[in-house]
């Protein structure tokens, strides 16, 4: 291989999901103008998601490996969101399984790369690094609040007295400002680990792993959570921490689907907005993976329905592993009654560019980090309903320490109240509130941030440095 970048060649590993793959492209297209040479390692059903990236950066090869085959997994899924139910903790070992195919691959080529560049979940890797005798540096698509609990939990293992009660609460006092938090909002990863057990193990010893690694980069900011990146730093035991984020896509393009098909066309989302005036649209969202219950459906629609708020509502429908369940449905008549006060759009829908417009006011958001970023950077006062993994952290530092946002409602079993959502909805969108003057202070430090000369610009041209640094460049 050539090395076309004229810059170090590193190996990008992305986990197949899309809250994790798609910052980690945004940072290789990154790493790419600033010169360095890119293999990516994907799976062939994943391989179109590079197309707009492969399509901009000459340099970038692509290292296309079979997914392993796996007892858990269907054959011919590739991607989490086309994983039937619960099958999120297979995907993590069934990867593992690579592990010679690219060893073997690094063994053979005339111009391996000098470093692993590999996902959280990915945290093998670092052996393989480490068999390798190159650095691997670990991305994160969290915060780094959210990677600090998560580490104290899979070092220290926190146990509940009494196995039935779910709400016993765990404390992090060694992570700043000592959250807490009831035992069903832990990582459900680690709610699953059997000391002992193969798998529970495996997916422990990854994140130590993490930890051990050469350097870590998080789709984060310096002035967004300082004292969380610094307890970082003094976690791992040295300053090979980069905050490179907030992530964007390239601009050329903001409708450009991101995440597959759509009910309603990108331009047809933004002309509607149009029409409305500043900040009166609260933007309703659960990310790429959650699917509501019907029940939370109902009551979500009723709030939007009784608040008498414009809204755009991207519904996530129910897939094939949700077969027989009550998942993801629109409640009859709903569309017809709010008429053109109301968008509903089933599917993927073009965030970025509505969160950006100046008619939207609010965003109900599940607090998943890519959506926080992106809310955060558009200046729009949240309203957090988080619903799992690492999205109760988030909520922590958005309400009760940043204060852009105001919690409505807490997991995935819990019903929201449609009269309090009502209100909510209502009160963000009316008078001029301190959250949305908060966010948009946020938002100013994000812009300076990803500009040259900012904490993010400077550290990205750090991590490039370092890594042409391992190459003798």
């Amino acid at each position: 291989m050539t090395n076309s970048g004229g810059g170090a060649h590193i190996m990008v590993f992305p986990f197949p999901a899309q809250g994790h793959m798609i910052p980690l492209l945004d940072l290789t297209h990154q790493l790419a103008t600033r010169g360095l040479t890119i293999t990516i390692l994907v799976t062939p059903k994943n391989l179109s998601l590079l197309n707009p990236l492969l399509s901009k950066n000459p340099s970038i090869q692509t290292l296309v490996l079979p997914f392993p085959s796996h007892p858990s997994i269907p054959p011919g899924v590739e991607n989490l969101k086309d994983m039937p139910g619960n099958t999120f903790r297979a995907m993590i070992p069934a990867l593992g399984e690579l592990y010679y195919p690219v060893l073997h691959w690094f063994q053979t080529h005339p111009s391996p790369p000098v470093a692993i560049l590999s996902d959280m979940f990915l945290g093998w890797t670092h052996h393989l690094a480490s068999q390798l005798r190159i650095p691997r540096i670990v991305f994160s698509p969290s915060g780094a609040l959210a990677m600090a609990v998560v580490y104290s939990l899979w070092r220290d293992l926190p146990f509940r007295d009494d196995p039935d009660d779910s709400n016993v609460p765990i404390s992090f006092p060694k992570v700043p400002n000592s959250p807490t938090y009831p035992w069903w909002q832990l990582s459900p990863i680690f709610r699953s680990y059997v000391a002992g057990d193969p798998v529970s193990e495996f997916l422990r010893d990854g994140f130590l792993a993490n930890v051990a690694s050469w350097g870590m980069v998080f789709n984060s900011f310096s002035e967004l959570e300082p004292v969380y990146l610094d307890h970082m730093r003094k976690d791992l035991g040295h300053d090979r921490v980069w905050a490179v984020g907030p992530l964007l896509p390239p601009v050329d393009d903001p409708l450009k689907p991101r995440g597959g098909s759509s009910s309603v066309a990108a331009v047809d989302v933004i002309s509607w907005l149009d029409t409305c005036h500043d900040d009166s649209v609260v933007y309703a969202c659960f990310g790429s993976q959650a699917v509501l219950r019907n029940k939370h459906m109902d009551e979500l629609a009723a709030g939007l329905e009784r608040s008498g708020v414009r809204f755009v509502w991207a519904v996530k429908e129910a897939t094939s592993g949700h077969a027989g369940r009550e998942y993801g449905r629109v409640p009859d008549g709903f569309e017809e009654r709010v008429g053109g006060r109301g968008l509903v759009i089933r599917g993927w829908a073009p965030q970025v560019a509505i969160l950006s417009h100046r008619a939207v006011g609010g965003f109900l958001t599940h607090c998943g980090w890519n959506s926080v970023l992106e809310g955060l950077i558009a200046g729009v006062p949240l309203l957090a309903w988080p619903l799992g993994a690492d999205q109760f952290s988030n909520a922590t530092l958005l309400v009760d320490q940043l204060r852009v946002a105001i919690r409505v409602c807490e997991g995935a079993e819990t019903i929201p109240n449609s009269a309090e959502l009502a209100r909510a909805i209502t009160e963000l969108v009316g008078e001029k509130r301190s959250e949305k003057v908060r966010v948009m202070e946020v938002r100013r430090a994000a812009l300076v941030a990803i500009k040259e000369g900012g904490s993010s610009f400077n550290d990205l041209d750090g991590l490039v440095k370092h890594l042409c640094g391992l190459s003798g460049k």
